[in-house]
């Protein structure tokens, strides 16, 4: 059976969003077929589509390597995502279904269940599929698309770090969804944006993390064989 190239292009993403491929690294088409056990030719088709996502790059003599986004492309992500995240939600308000509404109600229970009870070990994941719902709320596939091509990169770029209320953070999402349940596509807007805005303080780049954890590295090598 041929694995379409889609599969392994969302497996190279994955990968690649989960650190498992160095930024800089090359990725060469026998290794990655080999990986995921498929021909060269999805791997191929899969590189391209990457690298319209600003994924991976092509360089000269090296071939397809991950991309190295800047901290102005990072920061330019951030910004991109709180204005989008406010439009989905304005069109959600004039848009949205039942099930819709359905879904999005469920997350926000299940989200205030968790803060009361002191369980926040999946609030980050029910967060991000909070937001995921919303903008297929939206109904517009092209918007939809870049928000879920942003969530990848940012998951890539950025730590979040976990919000010091979280019981503030689930009661924006309710007053959102009460929005939009009423179709009140101007405040769905107002709150969304406030909310992101709030969540993009949170974030910190990765690769001051990184080279944090590098520099503790070089310290423990530098210290092996002293006397205790």
């Amino acid at each position: 059976m041929r694995i379409p190239a889609q599969s392994v292009c969302t497996a190279i993403r994955d990968d690649i969003v989960a650190g498992v491929y160095e930024r800089g690294g090359r990725l060469t088409e026998e290794l990655l077929a080999r990986r995921y056990g498929v021909s060269r030719v999805p791997v191929r088709e899969a590189l391209r589509t990457l690298e319209a996502e600003g994924f991976v790059v092509t360089r000269r003599h090296a071939g397809a390597c991950v991309a190295e986004p800047t901290e102005q492309e990072a920061a330019d992500l951030l910004e991109l995502r709180t204005v989008l995240e406010p439009l989905a939600a304005a069109r959600a308000a004039h848009r949205r279904t039942e099930a819709h509404l359905k879904v999005l109600r469920g997350l926000v229970r299940l989200g205030q269940e968790r803060v009361r009870k002191g369980q926040g070990e999946d609030l980050r994941s029910l967060g991000g599929w909070f937001h995921e719902t919303l903008a297929q709320a939206s109904g517009s596939p092209g918007l939809i698309t870049l928000l879920t091509q942003l969530r990848h990169k940012l998951a890539w770029m950025y730590v979040v770090q976990p919000p010091a209320a979280p019981a503030v953070s689930w009661s924006e999402h309710a007053a959102i969804v009460d929005a939009v349940a009423r179709g009140d596509a101007e405040r769905a807007r107002t709150l969304t944006a406030g909310h992101a805005g709030r969540v993009a303080a949170a974030h910190r780049l990765r690769h001051a993390r990184r080279d944090d954890r590098v520099r503790d590295m070089q310290q423990a090598v530098n210290t092996v064989g002293l006397p205790n």
